[in-house]
C-alpha cells in the first residue's frame, strides 16, 4: 500500500529542476541507485504513478527526489512544480535500477544524471570516488544538474557538454562514436549510461561496437 508522506522543502536545483525532500517513513530502507514509484496525493492524481530515483543518502533522516519538471503537457512533473512544503505524495515500494559494480564511466543526457546522483555521493562519502567518471550531454550550461557539488567531489573526473550552447566555453559535442573515442581510452571498464530513448538507444549499440563488454554495461531509461 502506498504511503501518504508530507514535502519538508522544495527548492530549485536549476531552472526546471527541484530538489523535493520528503518525511522518511520508520524503517524505509533503499540503495543508491534505487527507485520508487511517486504520486500526487490530491483528488485525481493518486494514480498517475512515475519513477523516480532516491538521490540522498539512505543515513538521512529524509527522503530526496531531484526531479526534472516539463512544462508542455499537463503531467505529474508539472503538478509537482506547483507543490511546497505541507503538500503530500504517495510513496510506494523500493524498486532496483543502476547498481554500482565498480569503477567506470557515467554517461548521462541531461536528467538521466539523476540515477547516478546517490551513488556518487555515497562513494564520496566513503573516499572511493577514484577512478570513476561523469561525462553529462545538456542543451545548455544552464540544464547541468549539480554541477558544483560534482566539481567539488574528490576523486571524481567530470566532462561537462553543451550541445545547444554557443556562448558556453564548455565543449558543445554530443556523445557518440567519435566523442567517446577521443575521450575514453578503455573500453573493457563499467559503463553506466542513462538519458532519453534514442540516446540509450545509440550508446547501447556504439559501446558494443567499440569493444564494451555488454555485462559491464548498465543501461538505464
Amino acid at each position: 500500500m502506498p504511503q501518504s508522506v508530507r514535502i519538508l522543502a522544495a527548492d530549485l536545483v536549476t531552472h526546471n529542476v527541484r530538489r523535493y525532500r520528503l518525511e522518511k517513513p520508520e524503517g524505509f530502507q533503499f540503495e543508491p541507485g534505487q527507485a520508487t514509484e511517486l504520486s500526487i496525493d490530491l483528488e485525481g492524481w493518486r494514480d498517475r504513478k512515475q519513477p523516480f530515483t532516491f538521490t540522498a543518502l539512505n543515513e538521512r533522516a529524509y527522503l530526496e527526489f531531484t526531479i526534472k519538471s516539463y512544462f508542455d503537457h499537463d503531467g505529474v512533473t508539472k503538478k509537482l512544480f506547483e507543490l511546497g512544503p505541507g503538500d503530500r505524495l504517495l510513496l510506494r515500494d523500493v524498486w532496483g535500477t543502476i547498481t554500482y559494480k565498480g569503477p567506470g564511466v557515467f554517461i548521462a543526457g541531461g536528467a538521466g544524471v539523476t540515477p547516478f546522483i546517490a551513488i556518487l555521493r555515497q562513494l564520496h562519502k566513503d573516499g572511493k570516488l577514484q577512478g570513476n567518471r561523469l561525462i553529462v550531454s545538456n542543451k545548455t550550461e544552464k540544464d547541468i544538474i549539480l554541477r558544483t557539488e560534482f566539481e567539488g567531489m574528490f576523486g571524481l573526473d567530470y566532462t561537462w557538454t553543451a550541445t545547444d550552447d554557443p556562448k558556453s566555453s564548455l565543449l558543445h559535442d554530443r556523445i557518440d562514436e567519435a566523442f567517446l573515442k577521443q575521450h575514453i581510452r578503455d573500453f573493457g571498464q563499467n559503463f553506466y549510461v542513462c538519458g532519453p530513448d534514442p540516446m540509450v538507444k545509440d550508446l547501447r549499440e556504439t559501446l558494443g561496437r567499440l569493444g564494451a563488454n555488454t555485462e559491464s554495461v548498465t543501461f538505464e531509461k
